[in-house]
Formats: structure tokens, sequence, C-alpha cells
């Protein structure tokens, strides 16, 4: 299991330009496999990966995740690969549905049919990436179109999917998944197992399976979850998360926050890569008053796991 770590705001301070490259060239030198970019209000994402990429050698950087409704599949697909040559092959797209919070009341589009959106999103956007080439007519979308992106090579194409038949289309048409809020149980029972059947009946590839977590290293325990409930509570109302959190039987995001000192954490992670997930996408939280402290506390120990476990 690769590990990974996010990318962006730490703590409120916001993730200008600067920063992130910052970051993620602080990721590639401490070893770090991935780097997530989150595409929420802030920068856009895959502008991100770009810029960052150009500083960077090594590291993978992908985004988790953008959402699908803004951005027609064409373009998506056009700046995924021009994305790809920027960052000499080395980007991975997430790409989600979002919620219907942000989708409607925000943007003002129909969040009517998620799941027929995403299926004939895919149609478009995958063989665009793939092959540069789509001829697609369709319900929503009707497209003739051929990209021809100097230096890209195709990108994995990771789907943030958590329902069942988003999970098969991550396993059948994708190349995997990116998850947020799901814990070990539902990793195991729900997660892995779907996504793994549907590659297997399409004959692709065993998927990726990206798993997003809070994480604190600490003593603290009780302090941990308190913090990571309130850091992370708006997670526990989304409707896709919150279904998500009732399969765990967990109350809310503390309730699936990786937290614990060096031994439990690196106990918790072995079993995520016992379970089959490829990736885990680190998203460390301070406790404590030294704030500073507990967040490298927390880099340590993930940079000792990478190596272990990768």
């Amino acid at each position: 299991m690769r590990i990974g770590i996010g990318i962006g705001e730490i703590g409120g301070e916001p993730a200008t330009v600067d920063a992130v490259i910052a970051q993620a060239q602080r990721a590639e030198r401490e070893g770090f496999a991935t780097g997530w970019f989150a595409h929420i209000m802030g920068l856009d994402a895959m502008t991100a990966v770009a810029l960052c990429a150009r500083a960077t050698t090594r590291i993978e950087l992908g985004t988790a995740v953008v959402p699908t409704f803004p951005r027609h599949p064409g373009a998506m697909a056009q700046q995924a690969l021009s994305t790809q040559a920027a960052a000499g092959g080395r980007f991975a797209l997430g790409i989600g549905l979002s919620h219907q919070l942000v989708i409607e009341g925000m943007y003002g589009m129909s969040f009517a049919t998620p799941y027929s959106h995403m299926k004939e999103y895919l149609e478009v956007m995958v063989p665009l990436i793939r092959t540069g080439s789509v001829s697609h007519a369709g319900a929503q979308y009707q497209v003739n179109i051929n990209l021809s992106v100097a230096g890209a090579t195709p990108c994995p194409v990771l789907l943030a999917a958590l329902a069942p038949k988003m999970l098969a289309l991550a396993g059948s048409v994708a190349d995997g998944t990116i998850t947020w809020m799901t814990g070990p149980k539902t990793l195991r029972a729900h997660t892995i197992p779907r996504i793994g059947e549907a590659a297997h009946r399409a004959g692709r590839p065993a998927p990726r399976v990206v798993v997003g977590l809070p994480i604190a290293v600490t003593t603290e325990i009780a302090a941990a979850r308190q913090v990571a409930g309130q850091a992370f509570q708006v997670y526990g109302f989304l409707p896709s998360y919150r279904a998500m959190l009732d399969r765990e039987g967990a109350e809310g995001p503390a309730d699936v926050a990786v937290v614990g000192d060096e031994a439990s954490v690196g106990e918790q992670l072995s079993a995520l890569a016992q379970l089959g997930v490829t990736d885990f996408l680190a998203v460390p939280f301070s406790v404590g008053s030294d704030r500073n402290a507990s967040l490298e506390r927390t880099r340590a120990l993930l940079q000792r796991l990478n190596r272990k476990l990768n």
C-alpha cells in the first residue's frame, strides 16, 4: 500500500500557489508516494497539479476530486491530458459527482440523475483520455471530438464511488476509486468486493482503491476524536458520506479517523493494506496545544510506514 498525503489548506492557512508548490516539494522530499489535491472553492485542482508537477520530479500527483457536473467531459479530458503532459506522466485524475447541495444549491444545475450523468460522462471522457477520440450520441451529450495534446499519455481515471452502482462503474470503466469517510468494515464488506468484482467481470485490471481518512498520531485519544468530530463534522451531514458512516456503524467522522500512538496507527494502516487498499490518502490533523509538533509526529510515522508498506 502506497501512502500519500493531502496537499492544500492546512489548519486554516490559505492554499496559495506558492504554498501548495512548497507542500508538494516537501511531500516528495519526505518520500510520500502520492500527493492529492481537493477541488472545492479555492485553487483549481488540475492547475495546481500542473504547477506542482513542474516543481517536482518523482511524486505522483492527483485530484481528489474534481466535480463533473460543472465541466463538459470533453473539456475535462482536455485539461486532464494537458495536466498529464505537464506532469510527465505522474498525474491521476480523480473525479466525482460532488453533492446535491453544491450542484443544485451553488451551481444551479440539476442533480436529479447522478448515476445516469456519471455513466454517460465516462462514456465520453474515458475514450478521449485513452484514445483521443470519441463519437457519442446520448441523452445528455452529443459529441464528436478528437484531441491531440502533445506529450500526453493516458492518465489513470479514479472515480469517487461509494454506492453499489457507482462502484460498478469505477471497476468496469474507470481505473479505480477514491473514498472518503469510509471505514475498514465498509471497505472490507462493501467497497473492495464490489469494485473488484466489477473489474473482473469487465476484464479490467485490478482496480486502485485510494482511501482517504483523517489521521493523527497521539496518545490523547479522546481529545483527538473530539477535534476530528469538530473539524470534519460537515461530512457527517452530506448524504453520500452519511450512508458510509451508517454502514460502518459510526456516529460521525470522529469514529472513522485513524487515531492512536505510533503502534496503534501502524496496526490500523497495516490492516487497511491487508484488506486490499492500494493507496492511503492521509489527511493529518493536529491535537493539543502544540499544533506543529502534533502534525510533525504524524508525518514522521507516515514516512516510516510508507517505506515499510510500499
